[in-house]
């Protein structure tokens, strides 16, 4: 499911206009991004949890030459689960 198809499901379970809905997943996405920025998380009970991780430096092989490469640490972005998603995907 792409962004338009899940604009398209939102607005026809809520019955809400299309434009309306596109603005609320935008606002939801952006919400979440600007929070994840600041290094917060948004908890969302029973569906889960976005956080940003942090990744220590680490090193790799480059997979063309075989040579040894330092990976930098950084911040991702990563989504956990909440216990009644995991169960209702189980």
């Amino acid at each position: 499911m792409n962004k338009t198809e899940l604009v398209k499901a939102i607005a026809g379970k809520a019955k809400l206009k299309l434009s309306d809905t596109e603005k609320l997943v935008n606002a939801f996405i952006e919400t979440v991004s600007a929070e994840l920025k600041t290094k917060g998380k948004v908890t969302l009970v029973g569906f889960g949890t976005f956080a940003v991780a942090h990744r220590k430096q680490k090193t790799g092989v480059n997979p063309k030459t075989g040579q040894k490469i330092t990976i930098s640490a950084k911040d991702v972005p990563v989504f956990k689960p909440g216990k009644a998603l995991k169960e209702m995907v189980k």
